[in-house]
């Protein structure tokens, strides 16, 4: 291990003492009237243009405002709906402004079925836009297909998304949490190769698609011990246990920002102080201050490393947002999820723009499909007619001094495997405003 590691493992050791009350105040989230069609011309004869006026385009979202889920995500849609009030504040898109429908499904796949049957049915949505949530969306997919609607950007980094033939009208956003396993676990191999490296992972999908990136990039022997935890168990003192009596040096994580925290504070408490590595679901700073306390959060986690693909810190992007967010959203608490939802209303209107003149449901898809849109990513956007990921690779975060911002790495995943790459953020342009 490097002389860093250790020191700041031995100035987190000396704050033991002071962890438990924090660690117990840790609270945690598991995890109408039809539209009229467009003006006339050419184009509208050739494809669906539901959800779309002379004056308006209206898209709606699933979205856990209440329930398990709703302190960690409830406040990316809001984000979204911020950018887009400043877009229209702008002109809109092609002389058209977005409304945008946000329905509460609690993080439950039953209220995720009945809320996206009435934005399509009854309020005849143009799109269906970053539904969140793996369990919660794979309940929709079949229905959103059999409507030929399009299902933009999904909010969670399941493989399910990239599935051109099976679901052609389906695009993801995340990097998918193969592509984050495999990126943390090469930079393991890379910086620390003498370290023991572990997991501790939700016990479904999000778990196994990260632990199979991992596998890629360190090999199937390659970690000293895997645990795994449902997230209906807000206790996860056994697996903690077992992974520091495995010797564990690092401990990536599968994990959603309450969970994280919950590692973090229940290994702390037991006066364990390993380092961690964290999916970007699971590593944004703010939010895990917001559950660890202002006093312990830069103690605690010194040092953390992350996965993201959007950006962060000083980027002027990130200066762009904070003023939409201070101006359109009641400047609420700025956040991973803040730069998340906006960043989707960006490229959703980026899409739009491309669609043409008179926009119809055919159009949109292909936009995607063309390979064309930029995004905001510290990455080229994925999207083509055999891709329907957003990002196939990630940027290594840590967190110093309080501040978690990008580090000299970054790591592609292609063909089942993993290599370096150079950083290649988009810079902002025509003040985030397509077509202008």
């Amino acid at each position: 291990m490097s002389q860093q590691s250790s020191t700041l493992r031995s100035a987190a050791r000396r704050t033991g003492g002071l962890i438990a009350a924090s660690v117990l105040a840790v609270s945690l989230a598991a995890c109408s009237t039809p539209s009229a069609p467009a003006a006339g011309g050419d184009d509208e004869a050739a494809g669906d243009s539901t959800g779309v006026t002379d004056t308006t385009v209206t898209v709606g979202t699933h979205m856990p405002l209440t329930g398990p889920a709703a302190a960690g995500y409830s406040s990316i849609s809001a984000a979204t709906n911020a950018y887009f009030d400043y877009l229209n504040d702008q002109g809109g898109v092609n002389g058209r402004t977005i409304e945008y429908i946000v329905k509460d499904d609690g993080y439950n796949p039953a209220n995720s079925q009945t809320v996206v049957r009435e934005l399509v049915q009854q309020d005849e949505v143009f799109a269906i836009l970053n539904g969140l949530g793996t369990a919660t969306h794979q309940s929709v997919l079949d229905f959103l297909d059999q409507n030929s609607v399009p299902d933009l950007f999904v909010a969670s980094g399941s493989t399910a998304w990239n599935q051109p033939e099976t679901h052609p009208n389906t695009f993801g956003f995340n990097a998918d949490y193969v592509v984050e396993g495999a990126a943390l676990g090469q930079y393991a191999a890379d910086e620390f190769p003498d370290a023991a490296v572990c997991m501790l992972g939700q016990d479904d999908d999000f778990g196994d698609e990260f632990l199979e990136g991992l596998e890629m990039a360190l090999g199937t022997d390659g970690l000293t011990e895997v645990q795994r935890y449902s997230v209906s168990n807000q206790d996860v003192t056994a697996q903690i246990g077992a992974l520091q009596a495995a010797g564990c040096d690092i401990v990536t994580l599968a994990t959603i920002n309450g969970f994280t925290a919950l590692a973090v504070g229940t290994a702390a408490q037991l006066g364990w102080f390993p380092q961690w590595f964290g999916s970007s679901s699971g590593a944004d700073y703010p939010t895990l201050v917001g559950y660890l306390g202002e006093d312990m959060a830069p103690k605690l986690l010194q040092g953390f490393t992350g996965t993201n693909y959007l950006p962060m810190a000083d980027d002027e992007w990130v200066e762009l947002f904070r003023e939409i967010n201070t101006e359109y959203n009641g400047d609420a608490p700025f956040d991973g999820n803040t730069i998340f939802g906006m960043s989707v209303g960006y490229v959703f209107a980026e899409a739009l723009a491309a669609a043409g003149e008179n926009p119809t449901r055919e159009a949109l898809v292909e936009a995607v499909r063309s390979g064309e849109l930029v995004g905001n990513g510290i990455l080229p956007l994925a999207f083509g007619p055999d891709s329907h990921a957003a990002y196939l690779g990630v940027g290594i975060t840590t967190v110093d001094q309080g501040v978690q911002d990008y580090i000299d790495a970054t790591y592609e995943v292609r063909d089942g495997s993993v290599t370096a790459v150079e950083r290649q953020a988009v810079p902002l342009t025509g003040a985030a405003v397509p077509g202008s």
